[in-house]
């Protein structure tokens, strides 16, 4: 892809096509702030560049019947959502409909290098299948800190080794089209809010509970940043006063008592000190405990494991409340690994938020899962190298 929208009109256009599918003059002219023969021309110039194409004739409205448009088929993205524990690669075409996907564990602490051999090498397995013959532009999103104009990490507390790796440069060479890069869970944010339980709201918080916890802010239909990159790194925000140490160097942090790593262990603790036949159980067959085990023990009814599950969703929902009181969203999505604890973890999030925040900013205030699980990743990668070359150059 080497065309590039001429104006804002055009990138409005192209933005609208992505979103809503294909789409006739007269429609697209319902959603514009153009005269007919303006948009006419918009259109006209972006079927020269190739972007978009002709898709036949449009249902009548009466009168002369209008001819529908779409983006250009063969266009391809490629998603890459890289977690602390595991890699997924996605190819998405323009409408960001995701036409394969691949999941790899994968250890993001093995440093860049290794990860995007293994990145690489899933984007050419997918190629190879023949969904594309090569990318018109790829989305990275990685756990922790992210510079966004650079596209480079900056003290990822979780990720030794990748502090300054010049992410977008390097992967912008291997694959040879342009590359975006922003942390997981702004991505996240991005994913629910193209195709998951976000479609409708244009303020809302998006938290993904994994290794670390982060927070995706969108204000406006758009992902708000902050000044340098680092808005909604809620992991660190202290909830006990001279509590566990902290991977960033801190105490007490949220991230140190909840999250996918603090839960299993707490639940290896648990299994340890015979507080839990459950989990004993199976620690002694797996040899170690993750969240999952957490969850399954819980839905076996070990009480132990419930009260881990609801120590941690009010030690979260304590700080989503201050949150919701700053902030006022008109959603909270949850998200990443640890929401297969499910409905006992969202219970105790909501108890907290609704009990600690005001009446006004939670009247109306629905707290719920994503919908998209590992796939929301993906689709929002796609969407940031989407929005980036559906911009004007």
């Amino acid at each position: 892809m080497t065309a590039r929208p001429a104006n804002a009109h055009q990138a409005r256009l192209l933005k609208l096509l992505r979103d809503g599918g294909p789409n006739s003059r007269a429609q697209l002219g319902d959603q514009v702030d153009l005269s007919r023969s303006k948009l006419a021309v918009e259109v006209d110039r972006l079927l020269e560049t190739g972007l978009v194409v002709a898709d036949g004739l449009a249902a009548s409205r009466g009168g002369r019947r209008s001819h529908n448009i779409r983006l250009a088929p063969e266009l391809r993205f490629l998603g890459v959502d890289i977690g602390a524990t595991s890699i997924d690669v996605a190819v998405t075409n323009a409408e960001l409909e995701v036409l394969g996907h691949l999941n790899h564990p994968m250890d993001v602490r093995e440093g860049p290098v290794a990860v995007f051999e293994q990145v690489l090498s899933m984007a050419a397995k997918l190629r190879a299948t023949g969904l594309a013959e090569g990318f018109d532009g790829a989305g990275i999103g990685v756990p922790g800190p992210v510079r966004f104009p650079e596209g480079v990490p900056v003290a990822p507390p979780i990720m030794p080794g990748w502090d300054g790796f010049p992410v977008r440069e390097a992967l912008s060479q291997d694959l040879g089209c342009p590359v975006m890069v922003d942390n997981d869970v702004n991505l996240m944010a991005m994913g629910e809010q193209h195709a998951g339980v976000a479609r409708s709201v244009v303020d809302f918080l998006c938290i993904k509970i994994g290794t670390g916890i982060g927070c995706g802010i969108v204000v406006g239909g758009e992902v708000y940043r902050g000044t340098t990159g680092s808005a909604g790194d809620i992991g660190h925000i202290q909830v006990e006063p001279d509590g566990r140490p902290c991977a960033c160097g801190n105490k007490g942090c949220l991230e140190a008592h909840f999250s996918g790593a603090a839960l299993a262990g707490d639940a290896e603790e648990a299994a340890r000190s015979g507080r839990s036949e459950e989990l004993a159980a199976r620690l002694e067959t797996a040899g170690r405990l993750t969240a999952v085990d957490v969850a399954a023990a819980a839905a076996a009814g070990d009480t132990t494991s419930i009260e881990l599950i609801r120590e941690g969703g009010n030690r979260v929902g304590q700080v989503i409340a201050g949150l919701v009181s700053f902030f006022n969203p008109g959603l909270v999505v949850i998200g990443g690994g640890v929401t297969g604890l499910g409905h006992t973890l969202l219970a105790s999030v909501r108890t907290q938020v609704y009990r600690q925040s005001l009446p006004l900013a939670t009247g109306n205030l629905p707290i719920v899962l994503g919908e998209l699980g590992p796939t929301a990743g993906v689709i929002g990668a796609a969407r940031l190298i989407s929005d980036h070359l559906f911009s004007p150059a």
